[in-house]
């Protein structure tokens, strides 16, 4: 049963429906291949069917539900093709955003990222934050575009790192995200020190290795297998 969230002021009843289902599969909470279902859901949220409906459909849209018919709807299972996809986005737009970041970034804003940093490192002494973590993780690198006057291009990137997500959070949940708080560590002393040198280096340490651990996770005789949709080729977990 998905989790119950406190509405927002005025909020509508789809946009209501719709952040609370997105964040339940977004947080693995509807695992990938699990049945959805409206009635349900509906009940649970105590509105009419009909923004749950609107809500399924824009999903849907978003590669995030699969509708069969006459069969039922299903959250979609992780497709390597765009985990894929994402992680070339992140890493070339990561990199362009971290090197204008050494040119100049404002002093408020590498605050907020310390502050940001030290709530991560405060999570890693507590049992089951790692959604907490992933919240964070993304406002840490919103923080970046945003003092860099790029925020569109984040936005963009969040709408095609859906699938990717919810991998790093399974990785996560997992492998621990430890090594992800040094990382955002050493990623504003880049920006502090203005060692642009350092940028495709921490690009690499911080998105390219940690996806070495994912082909254990795609792997057929992992316990997770069955969040993934098989494919023909996987590139994306066959790297050394």
């Amino acid at each position: 049963m998905i989790a119950v969230l406190e509405r927002l002021p005025d909020e509508r009843n789809r946009d209501y429906a719709y952040r609370v289902i997105k964040n339940a599969i977004m947080s693995l909470e509807l695992k990938p291949g699990q049945i959805i279902s409206e009635v349900e859901i509906a009940k649970r949220l105590d509105v009419s069917r009909t923004p749950i409906r609107e809500v399924i459909a824009r999903l849907k849209e978003e590669n995030l539900v699969e509708v069969k018919p006459q069969v039922g709807t299903y959250v979609t299972r992780i497709k390597p093709q765009l985990v894929e996809e994402a992680v070339f986005t992140r890493v070339t737009l990561e990199k362009e955003i971290l090197k204008l970041s050494c040119e100049h970034f404002p002093d408020d804003i590498l605050f907020e990222l310390r502050q940001n940093v030290l709530k991560q490192e405060k999570l890693l002494k507590q049992n089951k934050s790692h959604q907490q973590f992933h919240e964070l993780d993304k406002q840490f690198h919103y923080m970046i575009f945003k003092a860099n006057k790029k925020e569109n291009v984040w936005f963009a990137v969040t709408r095609l790192s859906t699938h990717y997500n919810r991998i790093r959070l399974l990785s996560e949940l997992e492998f621990s995200f430890e090594d992800a708080v040094i990382q955002h560590k050493r990623i504003i002393d880049v920006i502090e020190t203005k060692a642009v040198n350092q940028v495709q280096l921490i690009i690499n340490e911080h998105i390219l290795e940690p996806m070495k651990v994912w082909k254990d996770l795609y792997q057929e005789d992992s316990p997770f297998s069955d969040y993934f949709e098989r494919a023909v080729s996987t590139s994306v977990f066959n790297l050394n």
